[in-house]
């Protein structure tokens, strides 16, 4: 196996190295986690790169999440994630590392200011100014492509009540931070509960985002069954699908998670953190925008 890579990186430095050293300045995105931290891990780096006139190439979504805009443009291409991951393999193109909470981001960012070419890994790189100010180009590259969207805009129409989206992340959460935040149903029930409180003589269409199976509207309608005016649904889309769909409502209840940040990023949507209610009284108040949980992320 080491000596096919090896094969096939001499293969590329012969083929490929050249062109790629000739670039006019190009950095490589890369990371190793899920959907929503990728999407905001290279938007930061994207935004770093606008603001220093520099190119940055998605090396995750170059092969995986094919569902956004930025799949279809440039700034994405399987033959140059190749040609990096592999000269990155062996040294020959550089890597600033902000894999670990302790790493110095001064430095990196010197690093990446003195290497024409580089790749850029890691969840802790962060820019949040530049970010901000390059937002809107961020929002517009991870549009969602129509054929996920389109479906759920129908359903989604077919309700006109205040739209609440409640995150319910199950799976990996049961042992991330010793499943401090895999709450029980009865859990969400409770804050879905208080929301309706705070909206009295609203109707209010619940939308469950959620990646386990177990998951029903039966038994939140039980939970909730001395709780008026509320509709449940759960449209049983896939990952982008419900991201999509908790983007189109008016607010969002869920655990610390990028997938929910992300979902409340779209439409700038006030975003409540049920860690961050500690006194048990939901207010008004405990919903933010994005702009504040995107700088405390957990």
């Amino acid at each position: 196996m080491k000596s096919y890579i090896f094969c096939l990186s001499v293969w590329c430095i012969r083929n490929y190295y050249v062109p790629l050293h000739s670039l006019i300045i190009m950095i490589f995105a890369r990371d190793k986690s899920q959907m929503c931290n990728n999407l905001l891990q290279f938007a930061h780096v994207y935004a770093w790169g606008r603001e220093h006139g520099r190119k940055v190439m998605s090396m995750r979504f170059s092969y995986k999440y094919p569902y956004f805009k930025i799949t279809h443009s440039n700034l994405v291409s399987f033959s140059l994630y190749v040609i990096a991951k592999l000269l990155a393999a062996i040294r020959l193109l550089p890597t600033a590392s902000f894999k670990h909470d302790d790493c110095d981001p001064v430095a990196l960012e010197k690093m990446m200011l003195r290497h024409k070419n580089i790749v850029v890994s890691g969840w802790y790189v962060r820019f949040y100014d530049l970010f901000l100010k390059y937002r809107d180009e961020i929002i517009d590259l991870f549009t969602i492509d129509p054929q996920y969207t389109e479906s759920v805009k129908k359903k989604m129409n077919s309700w006109n009540g205040i739209r609440l989206g409640v995150h319910i992340r199950r799976g990996d959460y049961a042992v991330w931070k010793d499943g401090i935040y895999c709450y029980e149903d009865a859990v969400y029930a409770d804050f879905i509960g208080k929301f309706s409180a705070l909206m009295p003589e609203k109707e209010i269409d619940v939308f469950l985002s959620t990646n386990d199976p177990q998951v029903s509207t039966g038994k939140f309608q039980e939970l909730l069954s001395n709780t008026k005016g509320i509709r449940l649904h759960l449209l049983g889309g896939n990952a982008v699908e419900d991201l999509f769909m908790l983007s189109e409502c008016d607010y969002i209840i869920g655990p610390p998670s990028t997938y929910s940040l992300v979902a409340a990023l779209y439409r700038n949507i006030p975003l409540c953190r049920m860690d961050q209610v500690l006194d048990g009284r939901l207010r008004l108040s405990d919903f933010r925008l994005f702009d504040y949980w995107f700088r405390h992320i957990v």
